[in-house]
């Protein structure tokens, strides 16, 4: 491979990389809706054409921040697991890591999991996606049995999205957050 094309394939993704940060960086201050290709083009001072040569628009902008996003919170997930010294302290750090992720991080939180994506979970799903699941799965697996460890995780997760999905939106009593995730881990825990 020649100099030239090492480098512009180097501009290229660095330009990709420049219009996935700037569309996250749009959707913290202002949300989703503000996020629109005219905006992304003038905020990084490339034509639409530009934009659209790396992105087909803008759900697939979306998608490239989520799986970014699932980047960020695998890791995030792997070392609170890590950190904790019993698999019920990890599953109880790792369930409050889910909802403080979702609240701290609430636009990059609806990109992975509210808004349309190009994204599919599963066998085909992109690895940042499956590590994510993988670390979701590595914290719940010792409390499946005799579940099958997948799907307990799934219905883990769930459960925590549907948690921290009614807690942003205001639909749960404030002050509770605590004690619905002890319900929710001592569920878990005992195997019910």
């Amino acid at each position: 491979m020649s100099v030239i094309q090492t480098r512009k394939e180097r501009e290229r993704a660095e330009r990709r990389q420049r219009i996935v940060d700037t569309a996250r960086e749009i959707a913290e201050s202002d949300g989703w809706d503000a996020v629109t290709v005219r905006k992304l083009a003038e905020r990084i001072e490339y034509s639409q054409p530009v934009l659209y040569s790396h992105f087909a628009g803008k759900d697939a902008i979306v998608s490239a921040v989520a799986e970014a996003g699932c980047t960020e919170f695998g890791a995030v997930v792997k070392q609170l697991r890590a950190s904790a010294d019993t698999p019920e302290e990890a599953l109880r750090a790792v369930a409050q890591g889910f909802l403080d992720f979702a609240r701290d991080s609430a636009a990059l939180y609806d990109a992975m999991f509210l808004l349309h994506t190009d994204l599919k979970f599963g066998p085909e799903a992109p690895q940042a996606l499956k590590d994510a699941f993988g670390e979701l799965l590595q914290t719940f697996a010792p409390f499946a049995p005799p579940h099958d460890p997948e799907t307990f995780t799934e219905v883990g997760w769930s459960s925590l999205h549907g948690l921290a999905t009614l807690d942003r939106s205001g639909r749960l009593r404030p002050g509770f957050r605590d004690q619905r995730l002890e319900i929710l881990v001592a569920q878990w825990v005992r195997g019910d």
